[in-house]
């Protein structure tokens, strides 16, 4: 089973990602830890993604899929994988595919969680974060025993700048803006995968392993 999993910031990829990588005994492959592992191992394509990272620049996609062929030459990735924050751009999916292609492998498909965009707003604003220990809460989904004050050491919860709305709109729209191409593209290839992404997680998954499964 190979597929990407894309899905705007606070669509719960995280959580479905989580449970499908034990249902199918794949990887998860994340470009972000790919590249984090490179840079502190002082690869030679850590030491390339470096000058351009300590420069403020975007690391270039050769460097980038340079990295992923070689994570998915590793034995792991046998049984399949699942990209998670890769490709973000037409461009980038041009490149996979060739990657792919040279591979002897391909996608099954491009798993797209759909949320409506007020509920990711609602979803993503409502987080607020201990100033003390980073443990996590939300203003709906998961309050603490006391308002403001963090459960597990009593510090006091902030509200982060990325996490207020007109932010989190922002990333939305950059999102969309990049995602919308993308879904273009695969649904060209008759391989994307629209998945509800409203309700409860179980049922979700449900859905995503239904289709993948059909």
């Amino acid at each position: 089973m190979r597929f990407i999993l894309l899905g705007a910031p606070g669509a719960g990829k995280g959580t479905q990602a989580k449970q499908l990588i034990d249902r199918y005994k794949i990887v998860q492959i994340s470009t972000g830890d790919i590249l984090r592992e490179n840079v502190k191992a002082g690869t030679p394509l850590g030491v390339n993604a470096r000058s351009f990272m300590e420069k403020g620049l975007l690391v270039p996609d050769d460097v980038i899929i340079s990295m992923i062929e070689e994570r998915l030459s590793k034995p792991d990735c046998s049984n399949g994988f699942i990209l998670d924050g890769f490709p973000r751009t037409v461009s980038q999916a041009d490149a996979l595919g060739s990657l792919l292609k040279k591979m002897g492998l391909k996608l099954n498909a491009c798993v797209y969680v759909e949320v409506p965009e007020e509920d990711l707003i609602k979803r993503l604003s409502g987080r607020r974060v201990c100033n003390s220990c980073g443990e996590s809460y939300h203003v709906f989904f998961n309050k603490p025993k006391n308002e403001g004050v963090c459960d597990k050491c009593g510090a006091g919860l902030i509200h982060r700048k990325d996490d207020h709305e007109d932010t989190v709109r922002n990333r939305l729209k950059v999102y969309h803006n990049e995602t919308h191409p993308l879904l273009d593209y695969y649904t060209k290839q008759n391989i994307v995968l629209k998945i509800d992404g409203t309700g409860d997680i179980n049922d979700i998954f449900k859905r995503i392993t239904a289709g993948l499964e059909a």
